[in-house]
């Protein structure tokens, strides 16, 4: 299965929807535009975009007599594409680089960088994992599995020591090893938590100064959680100053176009997003290719 198949399988459950108001009969009518509209709210891509997008849609269907499902559909797709913010740099392919994951308990942070840290390897690169997580014993063992898988090096140090000292030791080894990449995979945090988010401000603070290499910290969401995750998203921005996104689990949910909210209304990228369990399943973001799979053009 090619890389689009995957990702337009992994995007089913949200196609689902957008699909069923293209399957019409006569004429594009005003139903036809309302019905887009709403679907395009039920999403999750938020209002405003939502009616933004149908208008410009409307305008551009009476400007240049798009009359007919695919010729909708191909106006639909452009149209949505522009909605992504545009990424100045890959952090994960423009090394060397150090990238800090951020994001609540679930959210798929330490599969998101054991994941990467198999694609550097197999792409030649010389990568270092770094286990600043150190409340959960289990997120621990989970890196140093996926470690194991991608021969991987991950910094560990016993639980609860400050995460920040962690971070210092991760640099301080790449320097060493002369590494292309390290990941850093930190604690879950709810965004509703100021204490625990200063401590996280502290890690970045503390990364971004002892670091040789570009850092950036990067938000990993869990698109099943919807608007949930736009909030989340606001939160985390605030607090970090993010550089981009990671959206997970899209093939969990009938509400992809969270991903076109979060990113339009953070006007932040997406690096890459996650349409299923497996390694070739972490994806990198092309928002042409998303807004096709998510639409359902052929």
């Amino acid at each position: 299965m090619g890389m689009f198949d995957r990702l337009k399988e992994g995007l089913s459950r949200s196609r689902q929807a957008l699909n069923e108001v293209f399957y019409m009969g006569g004429e594009v009518d005003e139903d036809f535009w309302e019905d887009l509209e709403d679907r395009l709210v039920m999403g999750d891509m938020g209002a405003e975009v939502a009616m933004q997008v149908t208008d410009d849609l409307r305008e551009q269907a009476a400007r240049d007599g798009l009359t007919t499902a695919p010729k909708l559909r191909e106006a639909l797709v452009a149209r949505l594409s522009r909605e992504f913010a545009t990424a100045e740099r890959d952090p994960f392919d423009d090394t060397p680089s150090c990238v800090l994951f951020v994001g609540i308990n679930g959210a798929g942070k330490t599969t998101t960088c054991g994941k990467l840290a198999g694609k550097a390897k197999d792409a030649g690169k010389v990568c270092i994992l770094g286990a600043a997580d150190t409340f959960r014993a289990a997120a621990i063992e989970q890196l140093e599995v996926w470690g194991e898988r991608s021969d991987t090096q991950v910094i560990t140090r016993e639980r609860g020591v400050d995460p920040a000292s962690v971070c210092y030791e991760v640099i301080q080894q790449a320097e060493k090893d002369s590494a292309d990449l390290v990941l850093i995979d930190t604690a879950g945090r709810l965004h509703t938590s100021p204490e625990l988010m200063r401590e996280l401000a502290k890690v970045v603070k503390v990364t971004r100064k002892r670091a040789n290499m570009p850092v950036s910290v990067v938000l990993v969401i869990d698109a099943t959680t919807g608007q949930n995750g736009l909030n989340q998203a606001k939160e985390f921005n605030d607090a970090l100053e993010l550089d981009g996104i990671i959206v997970t689990k899209l093939d969990g949910t009938a509400k992809g176009g969270i991903a076109v909210a979060i990113s339009h209304d953070l006007n932040l990228p997406i690096y890459r997003i996650g349409v299923g369990e497996g390694l070739d399943d972490l994806q990198t973001f092309d928002a042409t290719s998303f807004s096709r799979a998510l639409v359902g053009e052929e």
